[in-house]
């Protein structure tokens, strides 16, 4: 029995990564069941005051998924997990695996509109969530839902109900995750045991874990990176520690380190951008960390330069991934300049990368073009979206990510921003990656987001949103004669600064260009 709307890899494509090593054929609850009990007096998981080990995260899980499968959950069923960090996360986690259960793992900001369309669009039967009165609502509305659970429950449940063993298919999805898209509700990417699993050997290889490594995690575990980029799965893979933190503020990030001797740590620029401009840096020893790994958007060379400052031993690793599949990483014996401006080049020898244009033509090396891949850990197809499928997909099975990227004379690759993150003045393209770059240099400014704001005329402007340095400021004027001091074209000059103490953030801890459009579009004010 396999999952209806789930697009599987064809059976030439399976075969061969099989041979070459890559899918093993064992499922989650296999490879991390074996490791709880290997590792079992080790800790695995330091959250609070808690120090847990291998062994009681196998034994929590184990019987939680006894007493999930009293209630009546089995093995392809779908349901909605929506809990903050915490170890009740892995737990559920790793119970779910146990039981064959597909977890959709949603985001803390979700709500009503995207829970109840997550639990619709997979015909989920089950939600666990932290507020009571969303999921009533969430249960009210959707009869195919059977049961809610809350986190105190969780929390509750027995330790002592055992599941029976489960036959579980190592190509069936292990998880729905969400997709990054910037507009509209997200949709639902199938991964499956075989990929996913490999997906964290193959990201944990580049990032040198050994059972002595402690990773820092205080994205949220919902999203792909700290879940499994290597994240929680690829460090439980090497038997190290995880430290899991519920506050992203600098101070806090700084003492989980100093105390836990963290070697690791996963961010997004505007975390670390935060965090190396914060005084409190300078009153803890963070000489621990050997290795930041950054990812989401791109990390400018200026910040990355003050990163190194802040962390003296940590090795600034841009890192490109997708929920979707393909990761890119670079290498810490890659020379400066690939280190410094690339995102480095993906993981596995059988990630087949492409960059086309419109027609779907292969761009010349060194020209702009759509991420266009497939490989062994790269979805096949959403779920349960055909018509959107035939659009993301070419006929041969590579998927379009939206991406544009340009190929380095090194052979690593260059994010040059998102097919969607363009201004269109009047005709004219302009990426808004390429201006903020430049914006950045400027001494007054500590991050900037470029958007379009609507013209009546020439269709969109460009919006510069300027989070300047403490104690500088800014005016279009200076940013203009900047810009064009730096060589510029005029075309693409911002045509109106907004100064802000910050930025909002999406759910998957990005800038929230749609957010600040909107306001700014709201507003109406004019250039300042």
């Amino acid at each position: 029995m396999t999952l209806d709307g789930v697009v599987p890899f064809p059976p030439e494509f399976a075969e061969r990564y099989r041979r070459r090593g890559y899918w093993q054929d064992q499922t989650l609850d296999q490879v991390f069941g074996e490791l709880f009990e290997r590792h079992r007096g080790r800790v695995a998981l330091l959250t609070g005051d808690q120090s847990i080990t291998y062994g009681e995260l196998g034994r929590r899980s184990a019987a939680l998924a006894g007493f999930l499968h009293g209630r009546g959950l089995r093995r392809l069923d779908r349901v909605v997990v929506h809990l903050p960090n915490g170890p009740e996360f892995l737990y559920l986690y790793f119970a779910l695996q146990k039981l064959g259960v597909i977890p959709i793992l949603a985001l803390a900001p979700h709500r009503r509109l995207e829970i109840d369309h997550f639990v619709r669009l997979a015909d989920a039967v089950a939600y666990f969530g932290s507020d009571p009165e969303l999921a009533r609502e969430v249960k009210a509305a959707n009869a195919c839902l059977r049961d809610t659970y809350m986190l105190q429950e969780l929390q509750a449940a027995p330790a002592h109900e055992m599941p029976p063993a489960i036959e579980v298919d190592p190509s069936d999805p292990c998880v729905l995750l969400l997709s990054g898209g910037t507009t509209g509700i997200p949709k639902l990417i199938p991964r499956t045991h075989n990929d996913y699993l490999y997906n964290s050997r193959a990201a944990a290889a580049v990032q040198g874990i050994t059972a002595g490594s402690c990773q820092l995690c205080v994205l949220p575990l919902a999203h792909n990176m700290p879940l499994a980029c290597p994240g929680v799965q690829g460090f439980l893979m090497a038997g190290a520690r995880i430290v899991i933190g519920t506050s992203t503020k600098a101070p806090n990030v700084f003492q989980l380190i100093e105390s836990h001797r963290v070697t690791h740590v996963a961010g997004v620029p505007a975390l670390y951008i935060r965090w190396v401009a914060d005084p409190s840096s300078q009153r803890h020893d963070l000489r621990s960390v050997e290795l930041l790994q950054s990812g989401g958007q791109r990390l400018q060379p200026e910040v990355r330069r003050r990163m190194a400052e802040t962390f003296p031993n940590g090795f600034v690793q841009e890192n490109f991934g997708m929920s979707e599949g393909t990761l890119f990483f670079v290498r810490r014996d890659d020379p400066e300049e690939v280190r410094m401006e690339t995102v480095g080049t993906p993981v596995s020898p059988d990630d087949e990368v492409r960059l086309t244009d419109e027609e779907g033509r292969d761009v010349p090396d060194g020209e702009v073009g759509e991420l266009t891949v497939r490989g062994p850990y790269t979805l096949r197809g959403y779920y349960l979206v055909p018509e959107y499928n035939a659009r993301q997909f070419t006929p041969d099975g590579f998927y379009r990510s939206g991406d544009l990227m340009r190929r380095h004379p090194s052979g690593s690759y260059l994010v040059e921003g998102r097919i969607k993150d363009l201004v269109n003045r009047g005709g004219e393209k302009i990426s808004a990656e390429e201006v903020e770059n430049l914006i950045l240099t400027h001494p007054s400014v500590r991050n900037v987001a470029c958007v379009p704001i609507p013209d009546p005329v020439l269709g969109e402007r460009m919006c510069a949103c300027v989070i300047p340095h403490e104690g500088k400021t800014l005016t279009l004027e200076e940013l203009t004669r900047f810009l064009l001091d730096a060589g510029m074209a005029k075309f693409k000059l911002p045509e109106r600064l907004e100064l802000m103490e910050d930025f909002p953030l999406s759910t998957f801890g990005k800038v929230s260009k749609k957010s600040l459009a909107e306001s700014l579009s709201a507003s109406g004010s004019t250039a300042s």
